[in-house]
């Protein structure tokens, strides 16, 4: 005969409650000894399903940002990066501009943190339950000059106009194969969809100037670019290269670690015994 624990985990088993069903008997034997209300036992156990259907959910939308590495603000090294101000990096953690629907340009050069720092938001931004998208400029552009070719660009572009957050990384790190101005035509479709309907992270080594010439219209790129810096948070990174920093680090750990050891130098030889004289032998 089935007990009210054995009927309580078969309903569980039903509705799909695995979380529940694996800390029922944990839960159970605490209310026993700590004389819980059935009210707190069920709260306790709804939490735990809760919690780790949360977990699963921001997994998945991490998976489906398309997020090549999951970087971590607690990971930048702020000492080293003096051009990077840490109260304000704090303070856009905080996803404001997000839910202003503001855009965020990090700017610098190579190596100073910017796709480091681009990452990191990117992946608070999924944990708060925001729709991300993560995709390089050279990759996003290519795949919209093929969709052109296969007549799949209106798909295509949805999947950088709908998320609530689009990080484009490395603008400009790469030169594009222009094809009249087509780069920066759908770059501007990209940017006018989104443009006061939701956030865009922007990273590049490049300047708005030097925008016109990557994408191949000096003309349009100004009305991408008046419509990414209004009511934009700027970031101008102005430091060393991190990279360079580290690849130093581990050379000079590296060449320490196979120094060959320093040979004892060996004892002073001491004063030469002389040698002893041969007897003279005689003629006889």
């Amino acid at each position: 005969m089935s007990t009210t624990t054995d009927l309580i985990r078969q309903h569980l088993a039903t509705l799909g409650l695995k979380a529940m069903a694996k800390a029922l008997d944990e839960e159970l034997a605490r209310a026993a000894r700590e004389h819980s209300p059935p009210s707190e036992v069920l709260e306790r156990l709804l939490a735990v399903e809760a919690s780790q259907r949360l977990a699963r959910r921001i997994d998945w939308r991490i998976k489906q940002a398309r997020l090549p590495e999951r970087k971590l603000l607690a990971d930048f090294d702020f000492e080293f990066q003096k051009g990077v101000d840490r109260a304000q990096i704090m303070e856009l953690a905080k996803l404001d501009f997000v839910r202003r629907r503001q855009s965020l340009i990090i700017a610098g050069s190579s190596g100073a943190g910017k796709s480091h720092l681009a990452k990191a938001l990117l992946l608070l931004a999924c944990g708060q339950g925001f729709r991300c998208r993560y995709t390089t400029a050279t990759d996003m552009l290519n795949t919209l000059l093929a969709a052109r070719l296969d007549h799949s660009l209106p798909d295509k572009l949805k999947l950088y106009t709908s998320p609530d957050v689009l990080l484009i990384d490395e603008v400009g790190f790469d030169r594009i194969e222009q094809e009249e101005a087509r780069p920066a035509a759908l770059f501007c479709k990209v940017i006018e969809k989104r443009y006061g309907k939701s956030s865009t992270i922007l990273t590049t080594n490049i300047d708005f100037q030097q925008l016109g010439d990557y994408l191949g219209d000096p003309v349009l790129t100004t009305a991408i670019v008046d419509r990414l810096i209004h009511h934009a948070v700027i970031l101008n990174i102005i430091g060393p290269s991190y990279r360079i920093h580290e690849s130093k680090r581990l050379n000079a750990e590296l060449a320490a670690r196979i120094k060959p050891p320093t040979e004892t130098p060996a004892p002073a030889a001491g004063p030469r015994k002389p040698r002893a004289a041969k007897a003279n032998t005689p003629i006889g």
